[in-house]
């Protein structure tokens, strides 16, 4: 990585621990486009042009191309009224927002708050991500839109109902940034 991306991933990291310490994650709607666009807005105001904007521009990565940008308008309502009332739907809706990818950069990032906050408001827990493997976790991710089940079994292992501590919650984010390839 470079020195400009780790500089951004930096700041990012802090703007993620200010959206909790803050309260500001309990003003964002759950669950939809709006409120994972706004989580994106928050983590990367100020470091990106695009901070929040759903992306106009196709991209792909690892081989694998997301969902093309003249569809986005169509598939993200779609994708906001899949139901939410189960760890299971959660983790469909995850995977498909996924898919999706809306964002040019910070998909991951975003996400993986906006499915916890999914699983709080829902089923009362939130994924202790210190105990989610990386190599494990991005290949769940890779297989998801052919199966979740994998996914499933792997974030529903690390499920808590620890919901407020402060230790789960920003060692979660610590390890949201690691899984992109950023080591404070």
């Amino acid at each position: 990585m470079g020195k400009k991306t780790d500089q951004i991933d930096a700041r990012s990291l802090e703007k993620a621990r200010t959206l909790f310490e803050t309260g500001d994650i309990d003003r964002i709607e759950v669950g939809t486009v709006a409120g994972l666009c706004e989580i994106h807005r928050y983590l990367f105001g100020g470091l990106y042009d695009f901070a929040g904007k759903v992306r106009t521009l196709n991209i792909a990565k690892g081989g694998f191309r997301f969902a093309n940008a003249l569809y986005l308008d169509a598939i993200l309502p779609v994708i906001e009224r899949m139901p939410a009332g189960t760890f299971e739907e959660i983790i469909a809706k995850y995977v498909e927002m996924n898919v999706a990818h809306p964002f040019m950069e910070g998909n991951g990032r975003a996400t993986r708050i906006w499915l916890d906050m999914m699983l709080k408001k829902r089923i009362g827990k939130v994924v202790d991500w210190r105990k989610v493997d990386k190599d494990l976790y991005l290949q769940a991710m890779e297989r998801s839109p052919i199966n979740d089940l994998e996914l499933r079994t792997l974030l529903g292992g690390a499920l808590t109902d620890r919901t407020e501590d402060r230790e789960v919650i920003f060692k979660g984010i610590e390890q949201s940034y690691y899984y992109e390839g950023y080591e404070a």
